[in-house]
């Protein structure tokens, strides 16, 4: 899969932008500032249909502006992996203050924007990807339930409905009045149904996950140093269901659910000592970006095509060993088309010069997109 033309009009710092795309690499330069990770987010937006930085639509509308939109004309050549045939899909972004977000797909409007998630999937390796590790648990697991989504039409839904009856319980907690503990009873049973599903599937996704972690950050540091993680969950505790309920008068005096699926976690370790404590910035750099591959690679597999790779400013905090590494991946033929931004383009240049890769070079002027 890959993406051949974007439009843009008044997204972030762009107020108007059409540049058609390499399919193999791409390199965006430019000063800080001017818009390079801006474009790479307009790309997320066509597959997951938000930001990857923003959690609210119209802080991504220019500034005084009250409306945005990003088109993309997408190629998924043989999206079976026994076909070479091609087919053209135009995604279609729209969003205006006060009213619904259009996401719409060769002019067909999704009834459920959840329907989009997954069919075309892109990974993004970032400077705020450091969140997983400093961060908190909710962090890690936005991480995981976005990963899984894409290749899980099942858990994307049991998520939905969780996150649902878990809003309502935690409404009922925040009231004043008495509480109604027919409906806390109701949306017990509801809770416990999905959040057993739902931490079933991370459970056997992370053992499946793992391994393919483990093997590129092996190769990116060449078995320096050992890694892995673990998953942490109420669920998996023995007897959780008796346990969900003893926490039922810590959740009144708190008003809050404090005991569930939505406080599991994933402790990153290297060395059996806990990454964000003790590993070096290269160190978590590589980890994340081996954590990075590993969805890469996954994805890959379950969906039986490439998704578009997005590396945002990926050389800072990298040693020269570990650069060198890592364009051995992506030189790889497991990659497809890859973005890169980078403040210093002869850098990138010259590093896709040494496995003899001559990318596309963009650079961003006053909100312009010069070849």
């Amino acid at each position: 899969m890959y993406i051949s033309k974007l439009s843009l009009f008044q997204f972030k710092n762009y107020e108007t932008l059409e540049v058609e795309f390499e399919a193999k690499i791409n390199c965006i330069s430019g000063e800080n500032g001017a818009g390079k990770t801006n474009l790479l987010d307009a790309l997320h937006y066509l597959s997951m249909s938000k930001s990857y930085f923003l959690n609210t639509d119209t802080q991504n509308i220019l500034h005084a502006q009250d409306m945005m939109m990003i088109k993309g004309n997408f190629c998924m050549n043989g999206q079976n992996l026994a076909q070479n045939s091609e087919e053209n899909f135009e995604i279609y972004c729209a969003i205006q203050i006060g009213q619904k977000k259009i996401l719409k797909v060769n002019d067909l409007v999704y009834t459920k924007i959840t329907e989009h998630i997954g069919r075309f999937p892109m990974v993004m390796i970032a400077p705020s990807d450091q969140d997983l590790i400093a961060e908190g648990s909710e962090e890690r697991r936005r991480f995981l339930d976005s990963l899984i989504s894409q290749i899980d039409k099942e858990y994307l839904q049991n998520l939905i409905h969780y996150n649902h009856y878990l809003s309502q319980r935690n409404a009922i907690l925040k009231q004043n009045t008495a509480l109604d503990t027919t409906l806390i009873e109701t949306y017990d049973k509801y809770l416990l149904n999905f959040g057993e599903k739902i931490t079933q599937k991370r459970q056997l996704f992370m053992e499946e996950f793992l391994p393919i972690f483990q093997k590129n950050y092996d190769f990116l540091t060449q078995k320096k140093e050992s890694c892995h993680f673990e998953y942490k969950a109420d669920f998996l505790l023995k007897d959780f269901k008796n346990k969900y309920y003893q926490a039922f008068q810590k959740d009144v005096l708190l008003k809050r659910t404090t005991f569930g699926t939505h406080k599991d976690d994933i402790i990153f370790f290297i060395d059996n000592y806990p990454l964000k404590k003790y590993g070096s910035q290269g160190q978590q750099k590589s980890f994340l970006i081996a954590l990075k591959l590993a969805q890469y690679e996954i994805i890959y597999q379950k969906k039986q095509f490439k998704p578009i790779l997005l590396l945002d400013d990926i050389f800072d905090k990298l040693d020269d060993f570990r650069i060198q590494q890592l364009i051995k991946l992506v030189n790889d033929e497991t990659f497809g088309q890859i973005f890169v931004t980078d403040a210093r383009p002869e850098r990138t240049a010259q590093i896709f010069a040494t496995i003899h890769i001559k990318p596309a070079i963009f650079t961003i002027e006053n909100g312009k997109l010069i070849p």
